[in-house]
């Protein structure tokens, strides 16, 4: 190999560019590619072909039996590249991810494997149209500093690529912070672009769902109440969120259910209902739904939670009935609301002593 087309892109205006479909098959060929990321700029190969990895590793300079992290193009990909993933591990994907954050975590076809979804559009777009991930370390010779600009990169391995994308400076000019959640704790290999300590906070942070039907009552209701109780102990060590199993979205609480709440001095006025995603349940430290076909649901979308996920009704005293659901008020008068809100309460209250 002896020459290395270099093309320059504007970061805000490649849409469609050839340029990158150019990229992609030279990639999915079995070539080497310079691009840029929000870090460092990368040189990139096609992480499943055996023959492009091994000509990275010589170019490189760097040892074979060293691993390469790979680059994807969402976040949903991690679950077909890795198993046994920690709660730990979905937390810091939905907080840092795209962005500066690589996870190595225990690989599904043996081993381990690093993985980073990059915050920088023409390395996702190169890396969505190839649909493999990319084996990217940075683009330098071992033991040389990682680039933070095309010259740096271009420097070395002139010749030594098949294609190389200039997109300006790297945004960040750091290397990506390296977590390894392999023995179900977080290890932080290389502090990067994004502190230790933000690390911690993130992990540290219990999360709370409440799931119902719509979202628009009652994991309305118990979502404000423990935010309240919460705020009350002076505590912020835990997240509260709220979903629905239905597919509506971005409707309001009922206007009973602002009533109610109103009266106790919280106002959810602002409530914007959302459906239950696989991501909310995996990131969660406990799940809390209101009745059987809510449980159902989130274990449909994530069995590996079921050690997570209780009816809500479990931790309260009262007892309206036989059953372990919490009834739906949507249709039904006010009282009905009240008497609702007054069996979550006495739950919720139970909770915060527990988490």
């Amino acid at each position: 190999m002896n020459f290395t087309k270099i093309v320059k892109l504007d970061q805000s205006s490649f849409n469609n560019n050839e340029y990158l479909k150019e990229a992609a098959g030279i990639l999915m060929r079995g070539g080497l590619v310079i691009i840029p990321t929000e870090t460092v700029y990368g040189v990139a190969a096609n992480a499943f072909n055996q023959k492009a990895v091994a000509l990275l590793n010589k170019i490189k300079n760097r040892p074979a039996n060293k691993p390469f992290s790979f680059i994807i193009d969402d976040k949903s990909r991690v679950d077909d590249l890795a198993i046994g993933i920690p709660v730990a591990g979905y937390k810091l994907i939905s907080k840092f991810w795209p962005g500066p954050l690589t996870v190595v975590l225990n690989s599904s076809g043996g081993g381990k494997i690093g993985l980073r979804m990059s915050d920088n559009e023409i390395a996702l777009r190169i890396a969505s149209l190839c649909g493999v991930p990319l084996a990217c370390p940075s683009a330098n010779l071992s033991g040389k500093p990682a680039p933070v600009n095309f010259s740096q990169a271009i420097k070395d391995l002139d010749g030594l690529v098949d294609f190389a994308i200039d997109a300006g400076p790297a945004k960040l000019g750091a290397e990506s912070t390296v977590v390894d959640l392999t023995s179900g704790q977080a290890q932080v290999l290389r502090e990067g672009a994004i502190k230790a300590s933000e690390i911690e906070a993130v992990i540290n942070k219990k999360i709370v769902l409440f799931v119902c039907t719509g979202n628009s009552c009652r994991s309305v209701m118990a979502e404000a109440l423990l935010q309240k109780k919460l705020k009350e102990k002076g505590r912020e060590d835990v997240e509260v969120l709220s979903a629905g199993i239905m597919h509506a979205a971005g409707m309001g609480a009922t206007d009973a259910t602002k009533r109610v709440l109103a009266q106790d001095g919280m106002d959810v006025s602002t409530h914007v209902s959302q459906k239950i995603t696989k991501d909310m349940i995996k990131k969660s430290d406990l799940i809390l739904v209101m009745e059987k076909i809510h449980e159902d649901r989130v274990m449909q979308l994530a069995p590996e939670a079921k050690n997570r996920v209780f009816l809500l009704k479990e931790f309260a005293k009262i007892s309206d009935d036989n059953k372990m659901d919490i009834a739906d008020p949507i249709g039904r008068e006010d009282d009905f609301y009240a008497n609702t809100y007054l069996l979550i309460k006495d739950a919720v209250d139970r909770i915060i002593d527990l988490i």
